[in-house]
C-alpha cells in the first residue's frame, strides 16, 4: 500500500465545516469558562500531564504493529471520508488499550483486530453512516469474523469502562485559532493544524499528552509562531509549558523531516527493546487465541 508521507496526505478533501460540531459550543458568551471545563474533563478521561517518566514501555514488535495500525486507521479514514475526530478517537482507544492490556509479540494479528474494533466503535460514536464490519475489512485485506470483531469491541468497551466520548484536540482548535489571530485566519491554518494533529499520532502515546496541549502546539506551528509562556497564558490558564513544548518540538521536527514515518525505535512511545516480562506484570494479558484470526462466515449478525 502506498501512503502519502506529507501532512497534506493525511487529510481528505474537506471544508471548515468538518470541525463545526466540535467547535460550535465554543461560541457561547463565556468561552474561556467552557474551555476550562474541557480542560478538567480531559484529565478525568485519564490524559496525563506529559509524565514521560511513567511512559508505557512497548517492545519494538508492538511499536511496529502500532504504527501499521495507525497507517491502516488513516487509510480507512481516507477511504470512507471519516471526520478527523474519528481517526483521533480510534488511535486514542488503541493507545489506551495498549496502556492497559498486554499483547504477546507472537500475536501481532491481535493489534490488527484491535484497530478494526477501534475504528468501528469510533465510527459509531462520530459518523452518520457507519460501514459494515465486512466493508472495514476490505481495506488491506483484513479478514476477521464478525463475532471475533464484536468480542474485541466488547473487550475494548470494558477496558475503557464504557467511556468512549473522549476529549480530542479538535474541541479546542477554533478557540486557540481565535486567540492567536484576532482577525480572520488564513484559509490554510485549520487544515494544516488538523494535519499536524493527525501526524503526531504516530509519534506519541496519546494518553500521555493532554489534547489541549496537542491542539495549542499544532496551532502555534500552523501559524509559524514561537512557543512562549505569554502565548500559552493568552490561551488559557491550565496549559503546561512542558507538555506543550514536547508536542511543539515533535511537530516542528515532523515538518523539517517532511513528515516521514519514523523508525519505531525513534518514537516517543516508551523505550525500545523492552522484554515481555517487564511489562506483562502491569497490564492484563490479552486472552484471544490464534484461532480467532479465522473468519466466522458472512452471515454473522452485527451489533448495533
Amino acid at each position: 500500500m502506498d501512503h502519502d508521507d506529507s501532512l497534506s496526505g493525511l487529510l481528505c478533501p474537506e471544508s471548515k465545516t468538518c470541525l463545526d460540531e466540535d467547535s460550535a459550543v465554543l461560541d457561547v458568551e463565556d468561552e474561556d469558562e467552557y474551555v476550562n471545563t474541557l480542560g478538567d474533563k480531559e484529565i478525568s478521561f485519564g490524559f496525563k500531564r506529559g509524565e514521560t517518566d511513567k511512559s508505557v514501555m512497548l517492545s519494538d514488535d508492538i511499536k511496529c504493529a502500532r504504527l501499521e495500525a495507525i497507517a491502516w486507521i488513516l487509510n480507512t479514514r481516507a477511504v470512507f471520508g471519516f471526520r478527523p475526530k474519528t481517526a483521533y478517537l480510534s488511535v486514542t482507544y488503541l493507545d489506551r488499550f495498549l496502556s492497559t492490556r498486554f499483547i504477546d509479540s507472537d500475536k501481532l494479528w491481535a493489534i490488527k483486530l484491535l484497530s478494526v474494533a477501534c475504528v468501528s466503535v469510533a465510527a459509531k460514536m462520530e459518523e452518520v453512516k457507519v460501514p459494515a464490519l465486512s466493508e472495514l475489512q476490505n481495506i488491506d485485506g483484513y479478514n476477521f469474523g464478525n463475532s471475533v470483531i464484536l468480542r474485541m469491541e466488547l473487550m475494548l468497551l470494558k477496558t475503557m469502562d464504557w467511556r468512549m466520548g473522549s476529549i480530542t484536540p479538535f474541541a479546542f482548535l477554533h478557540h486557540f485559532i481565535r486567540k492567536f489571530c484576532k482577525d480572520s485566519s488564513p484559509s490554510n491554518v485549520l487544515p494544516r493544524t488538523v494535519a499536524l494533529i493527525l501526524a503526531i499520532m504516530r509519534e506519541i502515546n496519546l494518553m500521555e499528552h493532554r489534547p489541549s496541549a496537542i491542539a495549542v502546539a499544532a496551532t502555534l506551528v500552523a501559524f509559524d509562531q514561537k512557543l512562549t509562556r505569554q502565548a500559552l497564558e493568552s490561551c488559557c490558564g491550565f496549559l503546561e509549558v512542558g507538555d506543550v513544548s514536547t508536542c511543539y518540538s515533535i511537530m516542528q521536527k515532523l515538518e523539517m523531516e517532511k513528515y516521514k514515518t519514523p523508525d519505531p525505535s525513534a518514537t516517543h512511545f516508551g523505550t525500545a527493546n523492552v522484554s515481555s516480562s517487564a511489562v506483562s506484570s502491569k497490564r492484563k494479558r490479552l486472552t484471544f487465541n490464534d484461532s480467532d484470526q479465522r473468519s466466522d462466515g458472512p452471515n454473522e449478525k452485527r451489533l448495533r
